[in-house]
């Protein structure tokens, strides 16, 4: 009796990056090979699947039904898992998950903390299908939701459904995705567009990504729905222009879904019209705001507009639109399928339900993808699904909400992460980048990171942001390079102030958020650089003295083979010594001190 083996490979951004197709090519080639020769029958299937979401181990290589999960796959890898674990079910412990916190080895990684505290309803099918494979999507009820709203439900009673289910747009601002598609069904205009902005632009961000990736034909079904029950007949997906293979994902989704009657004329012969066309991003971070994205997609240059009126009323070409992110689009589905009073369920009793998708990356174990209930603590998210900070140093700060979000210490770890909540802490959701750091981050220089970033990616339509941002970027690094002068802190807090009143969109609004966020916990280190021209995590060069601790020094070396201008002297066994007047202050020497013998002066 044959046993059919089904083998996924991860072959996401991420996991390409490391070779995992040309992992994928060498099972396929190693079991074609050895398979004739197999003493038990097998019928096998591959799969090229979207991310997995343990990034950080990667590729990844799942066998089932053996439920047998390998991580940090190699090439060289094929032939004995082909002929151990494909052909005879025998397990390769060294490919196996090494859970950190009881440091085993577990055979089903999904009983790992990564994996067990995790909630996917929009990763749902992310790393569990072959994104290519029309059939693999039907088989995980795909269209079933759009075939219900069509033939069931009255288009009044679809936006009832969604508005019961509380879902908040996640891109970023958290608007009730409800009221979105009810204001644009009551107005009595033709045409109506429905849009989805894949231009995630934040630095640390994949998630939507990853949807578009893996599963776009969840991203598809949810927009078709909106469709019928606005009373649409034309979208557009907005992606940006460096996701290549989302793009690539995101066009045969849909030429696969017109061939099969989900898309264009007379969808499922019920009399009802859409079809979605593909428009690449702009290259810009402002191309994510609703209106400079509008603007893109008609052709026109991606800068913002007043919003006196909203998208739904007059979007595109002046037309009712509704436009919502990929992770928005991709919960739409499920919804429908389960209810709406299934997703209110899940995440907290506030305004913040369902479940809310991370990039979780920085200086954590586990980086990667993951998904939660609203209302999970940051230790939550950061120690038992994260794994901790990377080597076990000292956590310092984590950053949520892409370049306008806020850094938040140490003593905001049991913040629950809802819309609300991170608002009132000086932070905000964003569309779910999350950034750990370190007691070696400085986070004068991380702010100044941010504002460089957002002072490049400024349209300039407006003063405000315009020339408010770019002056907190001089402050700022003026502050790094030990040029701070008193009053800076209170200069930086006067234009927070008033760019964040007066620019025009919400990128401009929200630009003084990580500076605004940074002073209210971290004064002491700017008062540090300013005051006592220092930098404590040995960051900012012209502010930092590195010297060894001879008590702490156990002569190891390793320092000194690893300066790169030799200017550590010591015998072995002996305390070293650093020579400061040639120093270039790179920190490598901190940063591979297992004795943490290497301190800023």
């Amino acid at each position: 009796m044959s046993v059919k083996k089904t083998i996924y490979v991860c072959c996401g951004t991420g996991c390409l990056a490391r070779n995992s197709m040309e992992l994928y090519e060498e099972l396929k080639k190693k079991v074609a090979e050895l398979g004739a020769a197999a003493s038990v029958e097998a019928e096998y299937e591959f799969k090229a699947t979207g991310c997995d979401g343990l990034c950080e181990k990667g590729p990844v290589v799942k066998i089932q039904p053996d439920d047998i999960a390998y991580f940090k796959v190699k090439i060289e890898d094929a032939q004995e898992i082909v002929e151990k674990t494909i052909m005879n079910g025998e397990v390769i412990d060294r490919l196996l998950y090494f859970e950190t916190s009881t440091k085993q080895r577990l055979r089903h990684h999904k009983e790992s903390e990564f994996c067990k505290r995790q909630m996917k309803i929009a990763l749902r099918n992310v790393g569990e299908i072959d994104p290519v494979v029309f059939e693999d999507y039907l088989e995980k009820d795909g269209y079933k939701a759009l075939h219900k709203v069509i033939f069931d439900m009255k288009k009044g009673d679809v936006i009832e459904e969604v508005t019961k289910s509380g879902l908040r747009g996640r891109g970023g601002a958290g608007f009730p995705t409800g009221r979105k598609w009810n204001t644009a069904f009551k107005i009595d205009t033709a045409p109506k567009y429905v849009v989805c902005n894949g231009d995630e632009g934040d630095p640390g961000a994949f998630m939507d990504r990853s949807i578009m990736e893996g599963d776009p034909h969840s991203v598809i079904e949810g927009m078709a729905i909106c469709a019928y029950a606005i009373g649409a007949n034309q979208g557009f997906a907005y992606i940006r222009d460096e996701y290549g293979l989302a793009i690539e994902n995101m066009k045969l989704a849909i030429k696969q879904a017109r061939e099969k009657g989900y898309l264009g004329k007379n969808i499922m012969n019920s009399g009802f019209d859409f079809d979605i066309d593909i428009v690449r991003g702009g290259g810009a971070f402002v191309c994510g705001e609703s209106t400079a994205l509008l603007s893109s997609i008609e052709g026109k240059v991606g800068e913002p507009k007043a919003k006196y009126i909203h998208t739904t009323e007059k979007g595109l070409w002046g037309q009712p639109t509704v436009l919502n992110n990929v992770e928005t689009w991709t919960n739409i589905p499920i919804i429908i399928t389960k209810g709406g009073d299934w997703y209110s369920s899940i995440g907290t009793m506030k305004d913040s339900k369902g479940t809310k998708a991370f990039s979780l990356v920085g200086k954590v174990k586990n980086t990667g993808l993951v998904e939660v209930p609203m209302g999970t603590t940051l230790r939550e998210i950061i120690y038992d699904i994260g794994g901790g900070v990377l080597n076990d140093r000292k956590f310092k700060a984590v950053q949520i909400g892409g370049p306008s979000g806020g850094c938040l210490p140490e003593e905001y770890l049991d913040l629950q992460v809802d819309y609300d909540t991170l608002v009132k802490a000086d932070s905000m959701m964003g569309s779910g980048g999350m950034i750990v750091m370190d007691d070696r981050t400085c986070m004068v220089d991380v702010v100044r990171y941010y504002l460089n970033f957002l002072a490049e990616e400024s349209c300039g339509k407006c003063v405000p942001c315009r020339e408010g941002v770019k002056r907190m970027l001089e402050i700022l690094t003026d502050i790094c390079e030990g040029r701070g002068r008193e009053g800076d802190i209170e200069e930086l807090e006067k234009i927070c102030k008033t760019v964040g009143s007066a620019a025009l969109c919400g990128l401009g609004k929200s630009a003084p958020n990580p500076v605004r966020a940074s002073i209210r916990y971290f004064r002491d280190e700017f008062e540090e650089h300013i005051k006592n021209k220092r930098c404590r995590a040995g960051v900012c060069k012209e502010l930092t003295t590195f010297i060894i601790d001879e008590d702490k020094c156990v002569g190891c070396d390793i320092c000194k083979k690893n300066c790169p201008v030799d200017v550590i002297a010591g015998e072995v066994k002996k305390p070293h010594t650093i020579d400061t007047e040639k120093c270039v202050r790179c920190g490598n020497c901190m940063n591979i001190c297992k004795f943490n013998a290497v301190k800023v002066k």
